[in-house]
């Protein structure tokens, strides 16, 4: 099993990789692990060195689950035809997921730091419908439109019966 989950933030990609990963064992993987450089806020990596990295996660497992809004870090897993799901719930869910979201101490050194941070993300969120480039609408459904392996846009997110048929999947 092998699916590539791609959508804007709060679009439900992590929740939507954890479940998976716990109904099937696959690694899961979420790309803000490689976009940015670690213990860093807001500094991207090499972009080369990350996709690498994505390259090397794909063959380096039998089975694995991948997310992120990051176009250009989901296409070097394109390679190995997984299961494309593009998720796009429409801004108001977005929204809604990042004002409930948990505190991410991956990302933040603490609840505060998110939650200083939430007016950015909110703005970051409804941009993702009008700006150019690899974390915008327009890439995502580019990459979705052109790519030839097995896909399905989700404007909802599955229930226990649709996730238990995602899990079975073969991409």
């Amino acid at each position: 099993m092998h699916i590539a989950i791609l959508g804007n933030s709060g679009s439900g990609k992590s929740t939507l990789a954890r479940h998976l990963a716990a109904r099937t064992g696959a690694p899961a993987l979420d790309l803000d692990a490689l976009a940015w450089e670690p213990g860093q806020i807001a500094v991207p990596r090499d972009p080369a060195l990350a996709a690498a990295d994505v390259a090397a996660f794909c063959e380096g497992h039998g089975a694995w689950i991948i997310e992120g809004c990051y176009a250009d870090l989901i296409r070097p897993a394109l390679a190995h035809r997984p299961l494309l799901l593009f998720l796009e719930p429409g801004a108001e869910t977005c929204l809604a997921h990042c004002r409930a979201r948990p505190w991410e101490p991956h990302k933040y050194a603490s609840k505060a730091d998110q939650d200083a941070r939430l007016a950015f993300l909110l703005d970051w969120v409804r941009a993702y419908y009008t700006r150019d480039g690899d974390l915008s609408l327009a890439a995502h459904q580019a990459l979705f439109d052109t790519y030839e392996g097995p896909k399905q846009k989700l404007t909802a997110p599955p229930d226990g019966a649709r996730l238990s048929e995602l899990a079975r999947t073969r991409g």
